[in-house]
């Protein structure tokens, strides 16, 4: 399968918001992530020759502006991961074509990143659900980090996933923003550990696919980046609100002091909102636990 990605014409749109931007396409890498992440070690260790593990890992099939080893903001997108990554180190199931698989790195000047997995998710969502109403919503989020296509007996299946990961060159602050989206089905054969569902664009929009799907979401993303810096998370949680999947929910979280609960929403920082059976009401911090909705809620998410 032969995938057009435009990626010069991506760059031309792109580079004006992200100063100093490269994008580049390969056919295979283990991670996204994880060969940003590797390129901005290197950058910190003062190794300017090539990027050994990108080189060892895919066959790079479009760039533009590339670099090597730098921290200055680049687009990296596969299309196939071998070992692609969840939170909490959980395996993330691709296959060429079927799936959009990207990671954005940026420098971050603002020190307080509360929320911005969920003003990610935003982005992505509204860029695939453009201005929904509560009787044709179809994109929602689950805090902290997943995309859901809603409907169906279940409630709903999941869509995509968003990891952030982060580290520090030279006193500056590195964000790497790993994106997974599912365009198609899976083919035949794909690995059983999709706890929650299948969903993919295509149930959305026949014709969809990785390049579309990339060009679709890339500026909007770009846009929100731009906003969360300037503004922190005040600009996305009542946009995230009007997609809360748990909103109203009874739910389970591994917090010691709040074993379960009903999720009541947001706070300002994008901290989950959940209120004991006691009364209290706790704050659950993204990458301290895991939500889950109760197996006993039929029809809706888990």
């Amino acid at each position: 399968m032969t995938l057009l990605w435009n990626a010069e014409s991506l760059w031309e749109d792109l580079e004006p918001l992200l100063p100093g931007l490269s994008i580049e396409v390969v056919a295979d890498t283990v991670s996204t992530n994880t060969t940003l992440l590797e390129r901005a070690r290197m950058s910190a260790r003062g190794d300017t020759g090539s990027d050994l593990a990108a080189v060892r890992r895919s066959r790079e099939s479009a760039a533009f502006g590339r670099r090597a080893a730098d921290v200055l903001p680049c687009l990296l997108v596969a299309e196939h991961q071998t070992g692609g990554r969840g939170r909490l180190g959980r395996a993330w199931t691709s296959a060429r074509g079927a799936s959009l698989t990207f990671s954005l790195s940026l420098p971050m000047a603002r020190a307080d990143w509360s929320g911005l997995s969920l003003a990610v998710g935003v982005a992505l969502a509204e860029a695939l659900d453009p201005h929904p109403r509560a009787d044709r919503l179809r994109i929602g989020l689950k805090w902290p980090n997943d995309l859901w296509l809603l409907g169906g007996p279940s409630g709903g299946r999941k869509l995509g996933g968003i990891l952030i990961e982060s580290v520090t060159v030279a006193g500056r602050r590195l964000a790497v923003l790993g994106v997974g989206l599912n365009v198609q089905a899976q083919p035949a054969g794909t690995p059983a550990e999709l706890t929650h569902g299948y969903a993919c664009l295509q149930e959305l929009d026949a014709a969809a696919s990785a390049p579309a799907t990339l060009r679709l979401v890339a500026r909007p993303l770009v846009q929100a980046l731009a906003d969360f810096q300037e503004s922190g998370f005040a600009p996305f949680g009542h946009r995230f609100a009007e997609r809360d999947l748990l909103q109203g929910r009874a739910v389970n979280t591994t917090l010691g002091d709040v074993p379960e609960g009903v999720a009541e929403g947001i706070d300002a920082g994008g901290a989950l909102q959940v209120r004991a059976p006691d009364g209290t009401l706790h704050s659950v911090i993204s990458g301290e636990v895991s939500v889950r909705l109760r197996a006993s809620e039929e029809g809706v998410p888990c």
